[in-house]
């Protein structure tokens, strides 16, 4: 055989087994001795490697490649490196099918369905406990449905946790002490709009931004879960914490409905299986440290304040007709779901 034609002809093999490993992540067929497809899947996420977020993906990972004796493994990506740190692209990625898994904050999952933060509507929720019984049921069914019709398959939810305050500036258990507050929030349109209610400055901002914003004065606090301020190291910089548990936050796991029914059932069941555990050891895991994080931010000298039923009450009148809207903004069917009244 002429050179020329022999390097044709290696050529031509690569090209083929190149094109053999094209496509999306997660769709090659090939078995294994435990029975399951071998297959490689890659998982987004947004926060940092110690955020629930990221731990509940760890957790997930590393249950999927035991119980299929590595036939299944889920690479894991926090940050949304993947997406150049950008969450909303994050989603596209994974809705579009370039990324097979996710777990994504309602809030931020609002740039392909501006539905699913309903959820967020302050004082929704009394308790974890009653979170988790309206999401396990008509939530969670609520979700599945607004998921499919974006190209997402819905595996679970998790615990991102009652949002909190900080601040360096003051004792916060009266609506009059949020007056021209500077407070960063994510860009959603219920938090924004709560804290326009109550007379504060609500700021959009990279969470990466936050820290240093504060140190040099630029904001004067945030708001989030206990978790993701310990996490975040708030407690070095803030001196005043509310806890009045104003509005709850979940994320939900999510695959790419391409890539879930390229996958035969008995894979389908065990990542299924493995999402609902990991999402019930990340609620269990945020529930139990939230006391322990709370006890340290007090021990190092943090302010903390907890509000009392009627001191909420307080509250909650005074953003009662913003509210009203925003119920009747999401709908009948959305709120009904989660039980929110007006």
């Amino acid at each position: 055989m002429k050179p020329r034609n022999r390097v044709f002809l290696i050529l031509l093999l690569i090209a083929a087994l190149l094109l053999s490993g094209c496509g999306a992540a997660g769709t090659a067929a090939e078995g294994s001795e435990t029975g399951y497809q071998r297959i490689r899947l890659v998982m987004a996420v947004n926060g940092t490697n110690t955020q629930i977020d990221s731990r509940v993906a760890y957790y997930f990972a590393a249950l999927v490649e035991e119980r299929s004796g590595g036939a299944v493994t889920v690479d894991v990506f926090p940050n949304d490196q993947l997406a150049g740190g950008s969450a909303t692209k994050g989603i596209e990625m994974v809705a579009q099918g370039s990324v097979d898994m996710a777990a994504y904050a309602t809030c931020t999952l609002a740039v392909i369905d501006s539905q699913l933060p309903v959820a967020t509507i302050p004082w929704s929720f009394d308790s974890y406990t009653e979170a988790r019984q309206v999401i396990d049921s008509t939530g969670g069914q609520y979700y599945a449905q607004r998921l499919a019709a974006k190209g997402l398959t819905y595996l679970g939810s998790f615990h991102n946790g009652f949002r909190q305050i900080t601040n360096s500036k003051t004792v916060v258990d009266d609506p009059t002490d949020l007056k021209n507050l500077k407070i960063r929030v994510p860009g959603s349109e219920v938090y924004m709009g709560f804290f326009r209610a109550l007379g504060a400055d609500p700021t959009s901002m990279n969470w990466s931004e936050v820290f240093t914003a504060i140190q040099q004065g630029t904001i004067d606090g945030q708001e989030n879960g206990v978790s993701v301020t310990s996490t975040a190291k708030m407690d070095e910089i803030q001196q005043y914490m509310t806890i009045w548990n104003y509005s709850y936050e979940n994320d939900l796991f999510v695959i790419n409905t391409r890539i879930w029914e390229s996958l035969d059932e008995k894979t389908q069941i065990l990542l299924q299986e493995c999402a609902t555990e990991a999402c019930e050891w990340g609620r269990d895991i945020l529930e139990a440290e939230e006391a322990e994080i709370l006890a340290r931010f007090e021990s190092e000298g943090m302010i903390i304040t907890y509000l009392t039923d009627e001191q909420k009450a307080v509250f909650a009148e005074a953003i009662s007709e913003w509210k009203a809207g925003m119920i009747d903004r999401f709908g009948e069917e959305a709120c009904a779901a989660f039980g929110i009244t007006k």
